[in-house]
């Protein structure tokens, strides 16, 4: 399962997002370091069911009416502040957490309404454009004290005769959560000295910013987007590549709202209706929600995590079946399972996804939707519907 985590300043909304996204009980509160360790849940990345092209909806628990919701590990790590990489806030033990994702969420308070330090301000009187980088530049300063506090052991090995430097890199940094094939394109990018003892401060930076853009690239959140004013989202937008309006308050409100059955909504929609009774007050709040809905395509929680998943993970989803010609497993189950891959992902790719005897008795692969067999070096589409042929039932 790919796993996505929170990460910002105290008081920024991630704990709210986490409640939201994966309707688990969190504490939430105005003060710093309510979040402590690390909570981790289940949400999940939204798309188009391939039940949309039978006569038919699946009626499978995570498909609603043809939206398809696959599951991903999210993780809310307690709040960061400046200085986290030299351990303040116990920054070092929150810093260390984030190496289990796949990407990051940086969720920001859009609305200038904490500081610096993650205390709670005014609105507007904080210009959350200052924290744009503040997770990249916190996670880069922390990988490059772990490179220099292990450095000596480099050069120790240096004196060997058969030291190939890449090796050492690759031994050093795979504890960071990089893969070989990850150091290897890092260090295709960035040039440095074949010596050790030659690397300066700028080629250890130089090499944890690039396996940390590798490893665990970002995608800013900018939160409370219903209380920030028009002119800092659009100069957040200027200041980051991508940046996802969200108001987690108004998630939360309407997926307690379905809980109570007043509320007809599924995540990522960018609209809902009322379909019980509500109070004047209640009917008020409802109307502040789907204004900044309406502003934004919806609330922006599902969006970001489509986003990670779909656009910064560059991941598809792919169904496995037993049956090509009714799309369903062995129990008659239509569409009974959806797996997250990367892009190029193979049909042996998803073999292995499914299970390790079946990737190890593979045969061979038919695209349902063509009813033809396809090669093992077939690369999957976003929705394809496969069946894996193997000698393990």
């Amino acid at each position: 399962m790919l796993s996505l985590a929170l990460a910002g300043k105290p008081n920024a909304g991630k704990s709210t997002f986490y409640t939201a996204a994966t309707r688990a009980d969190v504490d939430v509160a105005n003060y710093p370091f309510t979040t402590i360790d690390a909570n981790r849940g289940v949400a999940t990345a939204r798309t188009d069911c391939p039940c949309l092209d039978l006569d038919e909806r699946c009626d499978n628990d995570r498909c609603h009416d043809g939206k398809r919701y696959v599951p991903v590990e999210l993780y809310d790590v307690a709040g960061l502040v400046p200085g986290a990489h030299e351990g303040r806030g116990l920054g070092n033990q929150f810093l260390d957490e984030l190496t289990n994702a796949d990407a990051i969420l940086h969720v920001l308070d859009a609305s200038g309404g904490t500081d610096a330090e993650g205390e709670p301000v005014e609105p507007g009187s904080h210009d959350p454009v200052e924290d744009v980088e503040f997770i990249e530049e916190e996670m880069n300063q922390w990988l490059t004290g772990i490179i220099d506090r292990n450095w000596e052991s480099v050069e120790r090995k240096s004196r060997s005769p058969d030291f190939d430097i890449n090796d050492a890199l690759t031994d050093l940094l795979t504890g960071f959560g990089a893969t070989t094939a990850d150091v290897a394109s890092c260090l295709r990018d960035v040039e440095y000295p074949e010596d050790p003892i030659q690397w300066d401060d700028d080629d250890m930076a130089a090499l944890a910013a690039a396996v940390r853009a590798q490893t665990k690239p970002i995608i800013l959140v900018a939160n409370k987007v219903d209380i920030a004013p028009d002119e800092t989202l659009q100069r957040l937008r200027e200041a980051a590549e991508v940046v996802i309006p969200a108001t987690a308050d108004g998630e939360l409100a309407l997926r307690r709202a379905v809980d109570a059955g007043v509320v007809d909504y599924d995540p990522g929609d960018d609209d809902f209706e009322i379909v019980g009774d509500i109070s004047d007050e209640q009917a008020a709040g409802l109307d502040e929600i789907r204004d900044v809905m309406s502003e934004h395509g919806g609330t922006g929680v599902q969006t970001a995590l489509n986003a990670a998943v779909f656009d910064l993970l560059d991941h598809l989803t792919a169904y496995p079946v037993e049956s090509e010609s009714k799309w369903t497993d062995g129990q008659g189950n239509v569409l009974p399972d959806a797996f997250l891959l990367p892009e190029s992902s193979t049909p042996t790719d998803l073999a292995a996804k499914i299970h390790s005897d079946i990737a190890e008795g593979y045969l061979h692969a038919v695209n349902a939707r063509t009813d033809r067999r396809i090669s093992d070096s077939y690369e999957l589409e976003e929705g394809d519907v496969i069946k894996i042929v193997s000698t393990a039932s």
